[in-house]
C-alpha cells in the first residue's frame, strides 16, 4: 500500500472518529487533557469542567457510586437517598420478601425512616480519589522486579495498591479501600481510593409489575414501558463516616446530590451519563471476536437455556419457589438473552468485517512506522487465540454447567480437614469440624435453595454437558458414572441428592453422630465436586499462561491503535471504574420501514397489558391512575405521561442505575438497558443503532408520589419545575 493511500485512509479514520462524538466511556481524570470538555460543550453542555470532575473539590462525580457489587446508583437528596434500577435492587428486595411479605409482587414503600429496612450485605461505594501511578508500575518492570505478565496479576495489583495506600494520607481513614487497575491494555495504571458505606437500607420499590414490566420478553428491547427503579438510603455514624449497621446511625449528609428536572426532554437534547460500565472488549481482533461467539456465547446459551426452562416451569407452579428463584432466574436470563443478541448483532452489523478493516489499516500503519512489533502483533494474537479458543469453550461449559447451573455443591476443604482430624483422632478438631459441617449444610440449604428443583436441573445438565463435550475433555466424574452407574445420569444424580452427607438434615445428623473416613471418601457429592475442581484447575493451568501472553500482546496492539488514531483521543475498555459518556436524546431506525421515536408513554403500558401473562400485568391502582390521566406536573406538554426514553450514550452492564443528566447536570432519567440491535456494542460502537434505554425521571416521581404515596421522599429532593 503506497504512502498516499495510507494517509488517505488515516484521514478517513480521523473524520469518522470525529463524527462518532457519542462513542466513548471517558475517564474523568483525562477529560481536560483529551479536550473532551470542549467537545461536550459543542454538543450542548452548560457546565464548567470543574463542575463535572474536580479532584480538589466537589463535583458531579461525588453524587455517583457503585450500588452493591455490579450496578450504579446516584444520590438524589441531601439525606443520602439513592436512586438505582429495580433490577439492581432486585436481589435485596427478594432478600426481604417472603410469601407473607411479598415485596416483589406488591412493592415496598417505607412511610418513615423507622420503616426503612436494613439490608445486610449491601454497600454503596463512592470514588474518593484517583491517582496516576503508571510510573510506579513501569519502574518495577524496567528494574525487572516484575515481568509485563505479572503487572496484570491480582496479586501484584493488590500488593502494590496496599504499599501505596500505606504511604497515603488516607491510610487508616474509615471506609477507605484502595484499588489499582490497568487501563489501555496496561499502558496506564490508576490507583482508585474508594469510600465504602455498609449500612444501606431499603426505602421504596415498586411492584415487579412496574419495575420489571415486560419481564424477559422486553429485556434488551425497544419500545419499553418499564418503571425500572428502586430507592435506598445510606446511613453513617454521627460524623458522616462509614459504619456497620447500628440503630444509632443517621442518614448520610450528602456532599453532593443531583437536582431533578421536570422540564422534560426533546429530540437531540444533550444527555450525559456518569456510571460504572462493567466490561467491554472494543480492541479485539477478528479471531478474538470469533472466540467470543463460539467459545463463550454458544455454550452459555445452550446451558442456560436448559436451566431456565426448568426454573420457569417450577416457578409458575409454586409461590415460594417463585420468590426463591426470582433473582437467580433474572440474573441468568439476562446474559442468556444478551449472548443470543450479541451473536446476532455481530453478524447483522458486520462486526467481523469492521475488525478486518481495522487490522488491515493497522498493518499498513505499522509498515509506515517501520515497527516490527506492530507488524507482528496481530499474527501473534491470532496464534495465541488458536490455542485459547478450545480451552475457553471447555472452561465456559464447565463453569456454566457445574459452577452456576447446579447449586448443590461440596466444600473439599471441609472434607479434607475432617478426614485429617479423624486420622489423627484429634477430638478437639473433630468437634470443630462438626460445627463447620453444620455451617456448611446451612450454607447449601439456604432460604433460596430448593433441593428438588436443583435435582431436576442436575438431571438435565449432566447429559447436556456430555453432548457438548468430547469424552476425553470431560471431568473424571463421567468415567465414575460410567463405571458405577452404567452411564445412568439420573441414577447417579438421585443417589447423590439422596445419600450425600449434606443432602438432608437426617444424613448430616447421622454422619455427625459417628463420622468416619469411609463415609467421607465415598460421599458422592465430594467425589463429584472434587472432579469438577480438578478439571477446572487443569484447564486454568493451561489457559492462564496463554492469557498472560495475550495481555502483553494487547498492550502492544492497543498502544499502536492509540498512536494510529492521533490526534483523536482514545478511551480504555470498561473495567467497572467511573466513566462519562455524552450524547443526545435520539430516535432510531433499526431496519427498512421501521422508525422508533425517542420516548414511550403510559398509553403503551395499557396497550401491552395482558392479565394472563405475569410479565405484562398492570396493577389495578396504576391502571386507574393512567386512565384518569391526572398526571399533573409529571406530564409532557401534550398531557401524556412519559415512561422511558432513548439516548445515544455509550453504556454496558454495570451502567444500570446510572444517572442521565441534561446540559445543566440535572437528573432527567436513569439508564437501565441497551437495545437489541446493538448488542454487539461491547465489541464495537454502532453510530446508527446504539441506544441507551432510560426510565424517565418524571415516571419515577409519578410512581413514587401517586402509586407509592411517598410524598415525604419527594420533599427531600431538589426538584426543578
Amino acid at each position: 500500500m503506497n504512502k498516499i493511500k495510507i494517509i488517505g485512509l488515516l484521514f478517513l479514520l480521523f473524520c469518522h472518529q470525529m463524527l462518532r462524538a457519542d462513542e466513548g466511556m471517558w475517564l474523568l481524570q483525562l477529560l481536560e487533557e483529551q479536550n473532551a470538555i470542549e467537545l461536550m460543550k459543542q454538543q450542548g453542555l452548560k457546565l464548567k469542567s470543574s463542575e463535572v470532575y474536580n479532584p480538589n473539590g466537589v463535583s458531579l462525580k461525588d453524587a455517583v457510586g457503585v450500588f452493591g457489587g455490579g450496578c450504579t446508583g446516584e444520590i438524589i437528596s441531601p439525606e443520602g437517598l439513592i436512586l438505582t434500577n429495580h433490577h439492581c435492587g432486585y436481589s435485596f428486595i427478594q432478600q426481604h420478601s417472603s410469601v407473607e411479605n411479598d415485596y416483589l409482587t406488591l412493592g415496598f414503600w417505607a412511610k418513615n425512616r423507622q420503616e426503612e429496612l436494613p439490608t445486610p450485605g449491601l454497600t454503596f461505594t463512592f470514588v474518593h480519589r484517583i491517582e496516576d501511578v503508571t510510573s510506579v508500575v513501569n519502574e518495577k518492570i524496567e528494574n525487572k522486579e516484575i515481568t509485563v505478565y505479572e503487572s496484570f496479576t491480582n496479586s501484584f495489583l493488590d500488593k502494590t495498591a496496599q504499599a501505596i495506600f500505606e504511604k497515603s494520607d488516607l491510610y487508616g481513614k474509615k471506609g477507605i479501600k484502595p484499588q489499582l487497575l490497568p487501563f489501555y491494555g496496561g499502558n496506564k495504571y490508576y490507583m482508585i481510593y474508594k469510600k465504602i458505606y455498609s449500612d444501606v437500607r431499603m426505602v421504596a420499590a415498586p411492584p415487579s409489575s412496574v419495575g420489571k414490566f415486560g419481564g424477559e420478553t422486553d429485556n434488551w428491547m425497544w419500545p419499553r414501558h418499564t418503571g425500572d427503579f428502586s430507592i435506598f438510603r445510606i446511613y453513617a455514624d454521627e460524623d458522616g463516616e462509614p459504619a456497620e449497621y447500628n440503630e444509632s446511625n443517621v442518614p448520610l449528609k450528602s456532599i453532593k446530590h443531583f437536582s431533578i428536572s421536570l422540564k422534560g426532554i426533546e429530540e437531540d437534547d444533550y444527555a450525559m451519563i456518569l456510571g460504572f460500565p462493567g466490561r467491554t472488549s472494543r480492541y479485539l481482533t477478528v479471531s478474538e471476536v470469533k472466540e467470543r461467539m463460539e467459545s463463550v456465547n454458544e455454550p452459555r446459551i445452550q446451558i442456560r437455556e436448559e436451566r431456565l426452562a426448568i426454573l420457569r416451569e417450577v416457578m409458575d407452579q409454586d409461590e415460594k419457589t417463585r420468590i426463591q428463584y426470582a433473582n437467580k432466574f433474572a440474573s441468568s436470563s439476562n446474559y442468556w438473552k444478551n449472548s443470543i443478541g450479541m451473536n446476532k448483532a455481530i453478524i447483522d452489523n458486520e462486526v467481523l468485517k469492521q475488525k478486518q478493516e481495522q487490522e488491515e489499516l493497522f498493518y499498513s500503519f505499522a509498515k509506515e512506522q517501520n515497527s516490527i512489533d506492530y507488524m507482528n502483533v496481530i499474527a501473534e494474537i491470532n496464534g495465541a487465540v488458536a490455542k485459547t479458543s478450545p480451552l475457553m469453550y471447555q472452561l465456559t461449559a464447565l463453569s456454566e454447567a457445574f459452577m452456576s447451573a447446579i447449586e448443590f455443591t461440596s466444600a473439599p476443604r471441609r472434607y479434607r480437614l475432617m478426614r485429617e482430624a479423624l486420622e489423627t483422632k484429634d477430638e478437639e478438631q473433630i468437634e470443630k469440624q462438626k460445627e463447620k459441617f453444620r455451617n456448611f449444610y446451612n450454607y447449601v440449604h439456604n432460604k433460596d435453595y430448593d433441593h428438588e428443583v436443583d435435582r431436576k436441573v442436575a438431571k438435565a445438565i449432566f447429559p447436556l454437558y456430555a453432548e457438548m463435550m468430547e469424552s476425553k475433555n470431560r471431568p473424571t466424574i463421567y468415567a465414575f458414572i460410567e463405571e458405577n452407574f452404567a452411564n445412568d445420569y439420573n441414577a447417579f444424580v438421585d443417589s447423590m441428592y439422596d445419600n450425600s452427607i449434606v443432602a438432608s438434615q437426617e444424613n448430616l445428623n447421622q454422619f455427625l453422630e459417628n463420622p468416619t473416613i469411609e463415609q467421607l471418601d465415598e460421599d458422592l457429592l465430594y467425589i463429584y465436586y472434587t472432579s469438577i475442581i480438578a478439571k477446572y484447575e487443569e484447564l486454568k493451568n493451561e489457559f492462564n499462561p496463554l492469557q498472560d501472553e495475550l495481555n502483553a500482546l494487547h498492550k502492544t496492539y492497543i498502544r499502536g491503535l492509540g498512536e494510529m488514531k492521533l490526534p483523536v483521543p482514545s478511551y480504555p475498555d470498561a473495567n467497572f471504574t467511573i466513566r462519562l459518556t455524552y450524547g443526545k436524546v435520539k430516535s432510531y431506525s433499526p431496519r427498512d420501514g421501521v422508525h422508533y421515536r425517542y420516548y414511550t408513554t403510559s398509553d403503551g403500558v395499557l396497550e401491552k397489558e395482558d392479565p394472563t401473562n405475569r410479565e405484562f400485568n398492570v396493577p389495578a391502582e396504576l391502571k386507574e391512575l393512567i386512565q384518569k390521566r391526572d398526571f399533573g406536573r409529571y406530564a409532557m406538554k401534550n398531557g401524556d405521561l412519559p415512561v422511558c426514553f432513548l439516548s445515544t450514550n455509550d453504556i454496558t452492564g454495570g451502567n444500570s442505575g446510572s444517572p442521565v443528566l441534561n446540559a445543566k447536570g440535572h437528573l432527567i432519567g436513569t439508564a437501565f438497558d441497551g437495545n437489541w440491535e446493538s448488542l454487539s456494542g461491547d465489541l464495537v460502537f454502532d453510530d446508527d443503532l446504539q441506544r441507551c434505554i432510560n426510565v424517565d425521571i418524571r415516571y419515577v416521581l409519578f410512581i413514587l408520589d401517586k402509586l407509592g404515596g411517598c410524598g415525604h421522599l419527594l420533599n427531600e429532593m431538589t426538584i426543578i419545575e
